[in-house]
C-alpha cells in the first residue's frame, strides 16, 4: 500500500498527521532533522537540497513512491528588519519554502495520484515574523503553481492561523483531521487553501 512521507515531523502537526494516516493503515516515513524513536525516520536538513533528497530516496525504496507528501517544516522565529541579516532571510527561505520546492521536484513526477500537502500559515502579514510572513506568502504562491504543473496530484495548503497547542482550536490532532480530508476529498471538490 503506498503510503506517507512527512518531511518537519516535530511533535506538534507532524507527529500528528503521521499518526492520523498511521491509522488508516498506511505506512509512515518520517523526514526530520533528528531521528524519532518510534517510526521510521530518515535525517535530513530541509535546506540541504541533496541531503533531503536523499532522505526522500530512502523513503521511497522503504515504502515504495507515496500517496500523500505533507511538507512541515518551518522556521518560527520573531524577526525583522533591524534583527535579521540577508544571509538568515535567505536560510530561513530555504527552509520554508526551498525545500518544499525540492520535495514537490523529486517526488511529484513519479506520483501517479495522491496529495502534495503544505503546512502554511501567516494568512497576513505580521509585524515582527518577518522571515515567516514572507515564506508562508511564497508557499502559497508555490502550491498555486505546482498545482498547475502537477494536476493529476491534490495540491494544497493548510493555513494555520494561530499557535498550535493541545486542547484549543488548533489542537494538533485537530489540524491533523483536515490532512485527511483534504487527501480523500474527490477530485471535483479539491479545495487549493483550507484556513483553519
Amino acid at each position: 500500500m503506498p503510503g506517507i512521507v512527512v518531511i518537519g515531523a516535530g511533535p506538534g502537526v507532524g507527529r500528528a498527521v503521521a499518526a492520523r494516516f498511521a491509522k488508516e493503515g498506511m505506512p509512515v516515513a518520517l523526514i526530520a532533522r533528528t531521528p524519532k524513536k518510534d517510526a521510521v525516520t530518515f535525517t535530513a536538513d530541509v535546506a540541504d537540497v541533496h541531503g533531503l533528497e536523499r532522505a526522500l530516496d530512502q523513503a521511497v525504496d522503504a515504502h515504495g513512491i507515496p500517496d500523500v507528501v505533507v511538507y512541515n517544516a518551518a522556521v518560527i522565529q520573531p524577526d525583522g528588519p533591524a534583527t535579521i541579516t540577508a544571509d538568515e532571510l535567505t536560510r530561513t527561505f530555504q527552509v520554508n519554502v526551498g525545500g518544499a520546492f525540492t520535495a514537490a521536484a523529486h517526488l511529484a513526477p513519479r506520483m501517479k495520484n495522491g496529495s502534495f500537502l503544505l503546512t502554511g500559515g501567516m494568512p497576513h502579514p505580521v509585524k515582527g515574523y518577518l522571515s515567516l510572513s514572507i515564506g508562508k506568502g511564497a508557499l502559497r504562491t508555490l502550491t498555486t503553481l505546482l498545482a498547475e504543473e502537477y494536476d493529476h496530484l491534490h495540491v494544497a495548503t493548510i493555513t494555520i492561523g494561530g499557535d498550535v497547542v493541545k486542547g484549543t482550536k488548533y489542537d494538533p490532532d485537530a489540524i491533523a483531521e483536515h490532512y485527511w480530508q483534504l487527501h480523500t476529498q474527490p477530485k471535483h471538490q479539491w479545495e487549493r487553501e483550507r484556513t483553519l
